[in-house]
């Protein structure tokens, strides 16, 4: 299952996908912002290209949670592209997904030329945080049920 992540902001649309098996996120590119349906329109594009079959939008929430002004243009934004690229979209919480991403790129991070590869990899983030929380734990003890003990020295 590919699946596509965007982190939608106001002049830059970052764009990540997941391998085939949707177990790893990677940068995929960055859309400039033009006009809502021109974008959508791009992203329905890359959706067929690439053969998609979710796109995780990352919903830029407060600090505290809430859904604040940013959050609901991302929302509306969201509901539309949902009439364009006709597979499902879902919401990721994209709280410090751009400082992880800065993280990420440490001082590549910085100037204008490196704001596009930023939000890429902030999709990337967001992308990597959902996959994860979708597949089971690789250690098959893992989250240890009550019976199960760890043997210590």
């Amino acid at each position: 299952m590919r699946i596509m992540a965007l982190d939608v902001g106001d002049r830059r649309i970052g764009v990540a996908m997941s391998d085939p098996t949707g177990l790893i996120a990677s940068p995929f590119t960055t859309i400039i912002r033009e006009a809502e349906r021109k974008d959508q329109e791009r992203i329905a594009v890359l959706v067929r290209e690439q053969e998609v079959d979710k796109v995780v939008v990352g919903l830029p929430k407060t600090l505290r949670g809430e859904v604040g002004p940013q959050a609901q243009r991302v929302l509306r934004f969201g509901d539309h592209l949902s009439h364009v690229v006709g597979v499902p979209i879902v919401y990721w919480d994209e709280r410090h997904s751009t400082v992880d991403a800065e993280r990420i790129l440490g001082k590549r991070a910085r100037g204008r030329a490196a704001r596009g590869r930023l939000d890429e990899v902030a999709a990337a983030v967001i992308l990597q945080t959902y996959l994860d929380s979708q597949s089971p734990p690789a250690n098959p003890y893992w989250p240890m049920d009550e019976e199960q003990e760890v043997q210590g020295d």
